[in-house]
């Protein structure tokens, strides 16, 4: 929980190439709509495919979490994260399709 937020807080992300597959994309950006109960909204685009999902804490570690998104054409990311503030962290996303990349999450 963010102290003196008010309402939902928008974080940016940066997906960063770690692997073969993801450097034919580059750099990945979307955003975690965090609502402040330890869950969020995951939004991002993945060539021209829009992947929405969560963003939850981990139980018993307010700093651990996890995130999934699934696009309509069904392309899956799922992402382990580490936060070191409330408003910035990083981990890895690893995509259906074999491609890895380093998560990072604030400005």
């Amino acid at each position: 929980i963010l102290p003196g937020a008010a309402g939902p807080v928008n974080l940016f992300v940066k997906l960063y190439p770690m692997n073969d597959l993801a450097n034919q994309t580059g750099v990945l950006t979307g955003e975690v709509t965090n609502l402040l109960n330890g869950h969020g909204r995951f939004t991002f685009n993945y060539q021209g495919e829009m992947l929405a999902g969560e963003a939850t804490r981990v139980s018993n570690d307010e700093r651990r979490g996890m995130a999934s998104a699934y696009g309509t054409r069904g392309t899956s990311a799922r992402c382990e994260y580490q936060m070191s503030t409330a408003r910035m962290g990083a981990g890895t996303c690893t995509f259906s399709n074999g491609a890895q990349y380093q998560f990072h999450v604030g400005n």
